[in-house]
């Protein structure tokens, strides 16, 4: 019986035992979908390329926890979607205005601006890094702009704190970066 016709499930159970020919069939079986999913939330070559390896990488970290190994179909659509929903979200926050160390270089391609940029960009994720995990999640959670109610129901906390707590998160962020508090 060739790969093309073995179920989805018995795919996982076989990569999970480090099956690579599993693992190719399952790749063959969903890469185009998570294609699919890629440019139906508008992603180009290098974001959409990035997003299909990503999910991969998810199902790699995560086969061993699949308790339905038969819907990996839709395991991956999902963490798919996610992935793209994160993309979306951090290019509409690197798009959206000035920088917190500044104007951008007139010539963004320039070595000095390239490791201005690298530096900038390491700043920032050290100090998200260094944030508690409730501001780390309140950040990405608005990045994506959803409502107070959202984000209250996604970290149950009270709707009414939600604004605080994000006031105080940014506070911290803009300190660790040297800001203005």
């Amino acid at each position: 019986m060739g790969m093309q016709a073995v179920p989805s499930g018995e795919l996982v159970v076989r990569a999970r035992a480090g099956d690579e020919t599993a693992w190719a069939a399952l790749t063959e079986r969903y890469s185009g979908m998570l294609w699919a999913i890629a440019r139906a939330y508008g992603l180009g070559g290098a974001d959409a390329a990035d997003l299909v390896q990503v999910t991969w990488l998810r199902l790699v970290e995560h086969i061993d926890a699949l308790r339905r190994p038969a819907r990996v179909g839709t395991w991956l659509a999902v963490t798919a979607r996610r992935e793209a929903a994160r993309a979306l979200r951090s290019s509409a926050v690197r798009r959206a205005g000035e920088s917190p160390a500044g104007p951008e270089p007139a010539d963004p391609t320039t070595p000095d601006a390239v490791c201005a940029e690298r530096e900038r960009l390491r700043a920032v994720v050290d100090a998200l890094g260094a944030l508690p995990d409730l501001c780390r999640q309140v950040l990405r959670l608005f990045a994506g702009s959803p409502t107070y109610a959202e984000v209250a129901a996604a970290l149950d906390i009270p709707v009414g704190s939600v604004g605080p707590t994000r006031t105080r998160c940014l506070a911290s962020l803009r300190k660790r970066l040297g800001g203005p508090p």
